[in-house]
């Protein structure tokens, strides 16, 4: 068995040499070498009577799964490796048809290539291991076939008949789903199941209820872990207008306290630090984590799923699979996936930025190897468009192309979302061509001004309503650039600014949440946070909120109060459980009750807006939370 080696051993250190010519040795070398053993093990899949020599895991196929929960069905077929000839990421493809009980109508889910089955803990880029993951969504039995056909270019291919069949070790079978085994904030519980986008709002499809994140959207390259196969950094980032990088990859030494004994881990027991992260994140009531999948050329330039970022046709299926135990730690601790697939910077990288060969392999490849997590949302880009500052981008054709392309092979119907430039007549030139879209789900707002957050979001969810089809609309990157969320210790108003406009102007507009942008210039910044305590007390103050809007108002029949009834940011819905109408306005300090919401009290409360859990007696000379019920 051929093992890679790790961020932490010579491959690394070849490129932070920092010479061009040692890389395009160093991988000329590998290639060639590879290339030979892929050709060697091509020729001894076939014994001269034309049948094919196998090797895999000799195990059994799932016979029994449990609703929501993801399911991994791994096949025995050609033995080869990810350096070989034949490139098993291009000329294979794996599909398994599930049939739900009592239909006849299949869900298609393309597999992939997964070296010898254990590539997280082995680092293997060989074996003959073929695997697609499945995420049931109703109880009972269920029936699958499978094929595995090779032909130039397949993976990208949509026509399900083509290509040559290989024999696998098994073609069809059956399952029977039970019941959840999963409960509270777990992604794979009943009440929860998967995450889809309708008229709007972000539902849990187990309960239909609406969902409302508060997350975070930093360090935006979470992936460049130096505990991850294959992973280091290009070279450090100081450009102005950027947040600096500094020179190492993540290690999250802060939070190696917070694994837990029985937590994931991989290899030589790799992974507690992020691991770690999570935990910490999820214990402090985070429901969403933003990261790039790929930011060459970018701000991090230390992430990407390909064993070689200059090679986007060839996957590093051992990183890719540490990648996977951290992901689905990730939804078992209730945090959904906001998966953004590039970056300004980068963004016609691939194909001119057109949808071609490459950008459809790298889209299959990530719809196949992650698309059954229950709770992911996939982001076109970051600051995706040209502006200004960079004319070079992505036009509108090139978007549609990519949006249309993302929703054919995504069985799962995962949220789509665009994130936005950070001023309103940018917006206005990228998205606004694109209201209307029915494969657009809504729109990942980046808003310089925290002051125009309110304003923003009423906006787009009227242009969009207008339109015919209402955005989703989440707050994911809040200004100024320089400063976003700054930690606490630097937080002189204990963050009461930030949370007012961009976190309770938000949500009062009918938003679906906030993720929170850690800035460029303070310490743990964008790209260099390594403690997620520095913001704790945020992290407090948006889960209050949450609660507390999620325990006051029915989300689903929230909107906003119209313009006589409040002038202020004001949201009215019924009270869950009842049918009780209640109202939630955001006043500042010095400010008084309208009189038209003073008539309406029959009972009213103040909350303090940074713990909303909090009665506030003496108010008047303070920012608060105004119920009236």
């Amino acid at each position: 068995m051929v093992k890679r080696c790790n961020s932490t051993s010579g491959m690394q250190s070849l490129y932070e040499m920092g010479t061009s010519m040692i890389r395009l040795i160093f991988f000329a070398a590998m290639i060639i070498a590879f290339s030979a053993l892929g050709g060697i093990a091509n020729a001894q899949q076939r014994d001269p009577s034309g049948s094919e020599q196998r090797s895999g895991p000799d195990t059994e196929l799932p016979r029994a799964g449990s609703l929501h929960h993801p399911m991994a069905f791994e096949f025995t077929g050609p033995d080869t490796s990810e350096f070989a000839a034949a490139n098993p990421f291009t000329d294979y493809r794996l599909v398994v048809a599930f049939y739900a009980p009592g239909s006849d109508v299949p869900t298609r889910i393309r597999g992939f290539y997964a070296a010898d089955g254990d590539a997280a803990d082995t680092s293997a880029v060989s074996g003959g291991v073929w695997r697609a993951m499945f995420t049931p969504d109703r109880e009972g039995r269920w029936r699958w076939t499978a094929r595995l056909a090779e032909g130039s270019d397949i993976a990208i291919d949509q026509d399900v008949a083509s290509g040559t069949t290989i024999a696998i070790s098994q073609s069809s079978g059956s399952f029977d789903v039970g019941p959840s085994l999963a409960d509270g904030k777990d992604w794979r519980a009943s009440a929860n199941g998967r995450l889809v986008a309708k008229n709007g709002e972000l539902i849990a499809t187990g309960s239909g209820n609406v969902w409302l994140k508060t997350g975070a959207n930093s360090p935006e390259n979470l992936l460049g872990y130096s505990g991850f196969d294959g992973t280091w950094r290009i070279d450090s980032n100081a450009r102005d207008g950027e947040s600096d990088s500094g020179k190492q990859l993540h290690r999250f030494e802060p939070h190696q306290q917070d694994w837990r004994p029985g937590d994931p881990e991989w290899g030589d027991k790799r992974g507690h630090s992020m691991i770690g992260a999570v935990n910490y994140l999820a214990d402090n009531g985070i429901n969403a984590a933003y990261f790039l999948v790929w930011n060459v050329e970018g701000d991090g330039k230390d992430v990407w799923p390909f064993i070689d970022p200059n090679d986007q046709t060839r996957f590093d299926t051992s990183k890719l699979d540490q990648w996977e135990r951290v992901f689905t730690h990730m939804q078992n601790q209730g945090i959904a996936l906001h998966v953004v697939l590039q970056e300004t910077e980068n963004e016609l990288l691939m194909d001119g930025g057109d949808t071609g060969r490459i950008r459809k392999l790298f889209i299959a490849e990530l719809v196949a190897r992650f698309g059954h997590h229950n709770a992911l949302i996939w982001n076109l880009g970051e600051e995706n468009g040209p502006v200004h500052w960079r004319p070079e981008g992505q036009n509108d054709a090139q978007r549609r192309a990519m949006i249309e392309w993302l929703t054919q092979v995504d069985p799962y119907n995962h949220p789509i979302l665009l994130h936005t430039h950070a001023e309103p007549d940018d917006k206005d030139a990228i998205a606004g061509p694109l209201l209307g879209l029915r494969d657009l789900d809504g729109l990942s707002l980046q808003i310089a001004d925290p002051a125009l957050v309110h304003a923003e979001t009423v906006k787009w969810f009227k242009r969009s309503s207008d339109a015919g089809h209402r955005w989703v609309l989440t707050m994911d990157e809040i200004g100024p650039w320089q400063n976003g969320a700054i930690p606490d210790v630097d937080a002189k108003d204990d963050h009461l600014a930030l949370i007012r406009e961009a976190l309770w102007g938000h949500i009062l507009a009918g938003g679906s949440g906030v993720e929170w942008y850690f800035g460029a210039k303070f310490d743990h910044n964008d790209l260099s946070a390594e403690d997620f305590r520095s913001r704790e007390k945020l992290w407090a103050s948006s889960h209050s909120a949450r609660q507390f809007i999620e325990q006051t108002i029915e989300l689903g029949s929230r909107e906003i109060c119209p313009s006589d009834f409040a002038s202020t940011p004001c949201l009215r819905g019924t009270v869950p459980g009842t049918k009780r109408q209640v109202a939630i306005v955001y006043l500042r300090a010095g400010e008084a009750l309208e009189p038209g919401l003073a008539k309406q009290r029959k009972a009213i409360e103040f909350r303090d807006p940074l713990n909303a859990a909090e009665l506030l007696v003496d108010h008047q000379l303070r920012d608060r939370i105004v119920v009236i019920y």
